[in-house]
């Protein structure tokens, strides 16, 4: 299907029943097909209601802290010599990232539904915190499933999850990431259909998740186009975001796809190389079928069987993608491209020293391409970047690559127990 044919894309997206084009659909056990089908009634309800609206905006504002802040990029803009640089900080919500938008408006639907038992998938850990973290506020019990290598190589977000009254259970099936950890949380609903509310991390899986996460993240790009309007008194001339399964980069697009002058690019994790189980560029090297409930673009092997991935940040290392981002892909309205793992570490160290922002690894993969492509633009251009959060969550991963010598010790000095 060709968006020429659609007056606004983004009605197009919210009035989807399943589809996007040929993408999406709802490819499920038939023992949770009824709570699919309750939760999508109960959403598009609670989406025409203006009370949930208020409460909603309410709990975003006292609870994320939303607004966030728009951010210039001073010393980058005139060092590169190109395009003006501009962030949305979205790692200045509470818990550090944009999860938390769609894990408060998920969680108020589950109250909704009488849901008392909330479960979900996570990998950097960001969206296993802000699911922990709703959990606490509006009294829910809660159980994390993660890979068993995004558990080892994301401890911090392990222990605040625990700390919040979470079960964290690691996984260790497969390869041991993000997917084999919503293969486990599926398992779980199916095991427990009548009390239990998946909170799925991302704008991925069967419907309505692509559509419902959309929608609760289109937030951050309500707020760029007013923030853009008061500072420059014009939309920007590019949106940049990462991309892993898709909510920050939807978050930040949404509100702009009926503006055909706002050019729109997705940054996938191009990882150690572009061999097959070194990357995670689903939309430039995957291919179409279907997987955990959903029709998109997936990382497969020679017999279609799923992909080992790899990125240096683990909320990227995913094997498949948003069916919206698929369908825009395909549409032309969404350009994607890739920053290896070397790429996004070198962009995080630039940020680091010339701004004073340590972002998360997967937003460095964003600016890695947006200091790039800003050499190629005129001064008079503006980039708008989503940092979908910040980057305490990576310590041991940056650690080890830009001090390793001073991880080792501090390792060597807890185990002796001697504080040297």
């Amino acid at each position: 299907m060709s968006d020429t044919k659609i007056k606004s894309i983004k009605e197009y997206v919210l009035d989807s029943t399943s589809f996007f084009g040929e993408y999406g659909g709802s490819f499920i056990p038939e023992v949770i097909k009824p709570n699919l089908d309750e939760l999508t009634e109960t959403f598009m309800a609670c989406i025409k209601d203006e009370s949930f609206e208020r409460e909603l905006r309410t709990e975003l504002k006292q609870i994320s802290g939303r607004p966030t802040a728009f951010t210039p990029l001073p010393n980058l803009t005139e060092k590169i010599g190109g395009a003006q640089l501009w962030f949305k900080n979205e790692g200045l919500n509470h818990t550090g990232a944009h999860k938390i938008n769609h894990c408060i408006g998920q969680a108020l639907v589950a109250k909704r539904l009488g849901k008392k038992r909330i479960i979900a998938e996570t990998g950097a850990g960001q969206h296993g915190l802000a699911t922990a973290t709703v959990c606490a506020r509006y009294q829910m019990d809660c159980v994390i499933y993660m890979g068993r290598k995004d558990y080892n190589r994301q401890r911090p977000n392990v222990f605040w999850m625990e700390l919040l009254g979470a079960t964290v259970i690691p996984v260790d099936d497969g390869s041991q990431t993000l997917s084999d950890a919503v293969i486990a949380a599926f398992k779980d609903l199916i095991s427990n259909p009548e009390d239990t509310h998946y909170l799925l991390g991302s704008a991925v899986g069967p419907h309505p998740y692509p559509l419902m996460n959309t929608y609760f993240q289109k937030i951050i790009g309500e707020e760029v186009r007013e923030q853009t309007k008061e500072q420059f008194d014009r939309l920007p001339d590019c949106l940049v975001a990462c991309v892993g399964g898709g909510s920050n980069a939807l978050g930040l697009f949404f509100d702009f796809l009926d503006d055909r002058g706002v050019e729109m690019i997705g940054v996938e994790a191009g990882g150690r190389s572009t061999q097959a189980g070194d990357h995670a560029a689903k939309l430039l090297q995957g291919e179409k079928g279907i997987f955990e409930g959903y029709y998109s673009y997936f990382l497969q092997d020679g017999d279609g069987n799923i992909s080992d991935t790899h990125s240096v940040s683990a909320g990227l290392d995913y094997c498949g993608v948003s069916p919206i981002l698929a369908y825009l892909k395909d549409t032309g309205r969404v350009k994607f491209e890739v920053a290896d793992d070397k790429q996004a570490l070198t962009a995080l160290e630039e940020l680091s020293k010339a701004e004073g922002f340590i972002p998360a690894l997967e937003s460095a993969h964003a600016f890695a391409y947006a200091f790039k492509y800003a050499r190629e633009l005129s001064k008079d251009k503006l980039i708008v970047i989503n940092s979908s959060g910040r980057g305490e969550k990576d310590l041991f991963i940056t650690m080890e690559h830009f001090q390793k010598e001073g991880l080792t010790k501090f390792l060597k000095s807890q185990l002796n127990g001697d504080g040297s």
